[in-house]
């Protein structure tokens, strides 16, 4: 058979379990100027992010989203990737919507939409969590900040949630508010990000848990600091209150405080958490992806008493999974792989049998400097899952239109700096169970 080419969609990879098969054709290249429009949202740090450099950008829950500050020629995205994982990185990440449900059943609320116990997460922590629909598909992993005992922020990934959960709320009645409120993040992530914060917090910073919350100021502002990010390096994020009035004070002072640690303004830096092992929406998962396929089973509790939406279909899912009959197709693995290195957004990759079959296809790839090789997140069929299968992948023409090996690899491919609760579990020898 004829190679598969990004131009064209490949209908040999099966997606028989699937009602939108993923279009693997809507990556790579698009040769066209953006229009920047009032349809779509400026957030508050935007013209901040033209001001240092920003040179591209994306669409991100409807808000233009700076993806590069280094321009190719003078290193690119890997240039980026140097100052996140030697010194610290500021990030313009205000597209993370902040959805507040607020009110007396704010708890129980929540606790209906996420497939987690809300009701553990304590006032000022907060916790990575997923809300499924009834068919037990991903429709956000958002951070949830629990800011009172009647107070959450879902601090959204990219997919719109507002509207899903005040619809939920239609039917049921919960007494609770349910609205965006006017708070932008921004993220502080690298090795240097602690010492960064104590210079504008104070010594208090080192106490903050992993997802823990903290209140402070910055330039007399108020915000709520989390120890989070989406690198696997030690990080931060800053939510900034009232961020349409206030964008510029917070900015200015954290470039301003960042000068003695070597800070860079860059994108979220997706060559860091590939090798993190951090998903992201929209790209290797979607409302069609139950977490048993994408490596977020222990978001699934077993022990969970109370109802939540997509409840008895993934008990379903998870039976059918232990008697060896998945009701799925295709599985996230973690991979390497040859060739050219992979140092920006890159086209569609297949990947193909001995007999040239293609039978999988790559969600996120990049090289790694640490492993000195292409790692990448990458579906396969569920029976070739098995760390160290032996596979290809098909490149596209810009990096040597040729096959070349893969090997089925454990993820993470590097150890976090934040491990989740599964990178805990395995380092002590087990499989993590909620």
């Amino acid at each position: 058979m004829n190679r598969p080419r990004s131009v064209t969609q490949c209908t040999s990879v099966d997606q028989s379990d699937r009602r939108v098969p993923i279009n693997l054709r809507q990556s790579g290249a698009t040769p066209v100027e953006m229009l920047i429009s009032t349809r779509v949202r400026k957030s508050p740090y935007w013209h901040l992010s033209m001001e240092v450099g920003c040179w591209r950008a994306t669409v991100y829950n409807r808000i233009y989203h700076p993806r590069g500050y280094v321009r190719p020629q003078d290193g690119g995205a890997m240039a980026e990737y140097d100052a996140l994982v030697n010194h610290v990185s500021l990030w313009n990440v205000a597209v993370e919507r902040q959805i507040q449900v607020k009110g007396p059943d704010a708890a129980a609320f929540v606790n209906y939409v996420i497939t987690r116990d809300a009701t553990l997460i304590k006032p000022m922590h907060g916790k990575y969590v997923i809300l499924c629909n009834e068919d037990g598909g991903i429709l956000n992993d958002p951070v949830l900040l629990r800011l009172a005992e009647d107070e959450y922020w879902f601090s959204l990934a990219d997919s719109d949630l507002e509207l899903w959960l005040r619809g939920v709320n239609v039917g049921l009645g919960y007494d609770v508010s349910i609205g965006e409120i006017d708070v932008a993040p921004v993220q502080i992530q690298g090795p240097k990000s602690e010492a960064l914060m104590v210079d504008l917090f104070g010594e208090c910073v080192r106490d903050i848990p992993f997802y823990g919350l903290m209140e402070g100021e910055v330039a007399g502002r108020p915000v709520i600091i989390s120890q989070t990010g989406f690198s696997g390096e030690k990080g931060y994020e800053i939510y900034l209150r009232d961020a349409t009035l206030y964008a510029e004070d917070l900015w200015d002072a954290l470039l301003k405080a960042g000068e003695r640690h070597q800070l860079m303004v860059i994108a979220p830096a997706h060559h860091r958490r590939i090798a993190a092992g951090i998903l992201s929406w929209g790209q290797d998962m979607d409302q069609e992806t139950l977490p048993f396929q994408c490596n977020l089973g222990y978001q699934v509790p077993r022990k969970k008493a109370a109802a939540y939406i997509g409840k008895q279909k993934l008990n379903e899912v998870r039976t059918a999974i232990e008697a060896g009959r998945p009701p799925f197709r295709n599985v996230l693995v973690g991979i390497t792989f040859g060739g050219m290195p992979v140092t920006d957004y890159a086209h569609d990759f297949w990947l193909i049998s001995a007999d040239d079959d293609p039978l999988g296809y790559v969600t996120s790839p990049w090289f790694s400097p640490e492993l000195e090789t292409n790692i990448a997140l990458a579906y396969v069929p569920w029976e070739m899952r098995a760390i160290g299968t032996a596979l290809s992948v098909q490149l596209p023409p810009e990096y040597g239109d040729c096959a070349v090996p893969v090997e089925i690899v454990e993820v993470p491919f590097r150890p976090s700096v934040n491990p989740n609760i599964r990178e805990v579990a395995r380092r002590k020898g087990r499989d993590y169970v909620n």
